[in-house]
């Protein structure tokens, strides 16, 4: 599982990127903070200690999981796509019950914001409409109940 390619877009890859790079600048100042912290004296009961120790745990986490995502990214550019199937990094276009238009871009997990149009590919409705053409129905199991959405437009912009 651990070789799995992790699918992107450009924009993605760069954000995760940069946020490795962020945190590594970070680390100095985490060393900084625990030997400051080791200078008080007892640590058993040194809180401050105990709080950078912790969070210098959670960067190191952080940027290890992040470069494992880094190297095995696709990264994979929509505009460079065609086709008549929905998959990863299409921007599609959906009628709902009351053909109502919802507009959603499939993209990778960490890269997902349903408030600005961008799904996960892996979440109900990304896995409902991969390899579903223009025309085609959808049925997705929400937690507020079933949702029936019909695919007006597949674009890759």
């Amino acid at each position: 599982m651990a070789s799995d390619k992790v699918p992107m877009l450009a924009e993605g890859h760069r954000q995760l990127t940069e946020e490795v790079k962020r945190l590594k600048l970070e680390r100095p100042e985490i060393i900084d903070a625990i030997e400051e912290a080791r200078a008080h004296g007892d640590l058993s009961e040194n809180a401050e200690y105990h709080a950078a120790k912790e969070r210098q745990g959670h960067i190191e986490a952080s940027i290890a999981e992040m470069e494992d995502r880094l190297s095995r990214a696709l990264v994979i550019d929509p505009t460079t796509l065609s086709g008549d199937k929905v998959v990863f990094g299409a921007t599609v276009t959906l009628l709902d019950e009351e053909d109502k238009e919802v507009r959603y871009q499939l993209v990778g997990q960490q890269e997902a914001d349903a408030r600005v149009g961008r799904i996960s590919y892996n979440s109900p409705l990304g896995r409902a409409l991969i390899g579903r053409q223009k025309g085609e129905e959808v049925e997705v199991s929400t937690p507020a109940g079933d949702r029936y959405y019909k695919i007006a437009k597949i674009e890759f912009i």
